[in-house]
């Protein structure tokens, strides 16, 4: 079996999109993709965040907001922003790495009703599994062909 492919999905807070997209990669890719996420500047992770992507089976509640520091030095495959913020402040220190851009809104910016604010959490949540989910199956057919 070929080794696991790396992704890194860096936001600024590493508190929401990018722990969605880390949870989704690992849970709907696991066998071929070990994904990790970090932020430009960590504040901890979104309470939100955790709800949503429980409703579809995936716990992320013990995931942790790290600082992009804590993988210096670390190899991946891929680094992935989130956020047009991260995309500009990303450090190009990853070597040879694919680096890949794919913007969602902040669901944490969301106003509204109750129900209102985690319509948009769900529909982000389920964006990043549909546009990540593609451009990863995408990937790795045209790597084992």
């Amino acid at each position: 079996m070929p080794d696991k492919k790396r992704v890194l999905f860096l936001c600024t807070g590493n508190s929401c999109r990018s722990q969605i997209a880390d949870g989704i990669i690992n849970h709907d890719f696991g066998a071929q993709i070990r994904a990790f996420s970090a932020g430009t500047d960590p504040h901890g992770l979104n309470s939100k965040a955790v709800v949503v992507m429980a409703e579809i089976g995936i716990d992320i509640s013990g995931n942790r907001s790290d600082p992009i520091s804590k993988y210096d030095g670390v190899s991946f495959d891929y680094v992935m922003t989130l956020c047009g913020d991260a995309d500009e402040k990303c450090p190009i220190t990853f070597g040879r790495v694919r680096r890949k851009h794919i913007g969602f809104d902040d669901p944490p910016k969301a106003t509204g009703t109750e129900e209102e604010i985690m319509a948009v959490y769900r529909r982000v949540r389920d964006e990043i599994r549909r546009d990540l989910g593609a451009f990863f199956r995408k990937e790795l057919e045209g790597k084992s062909a």
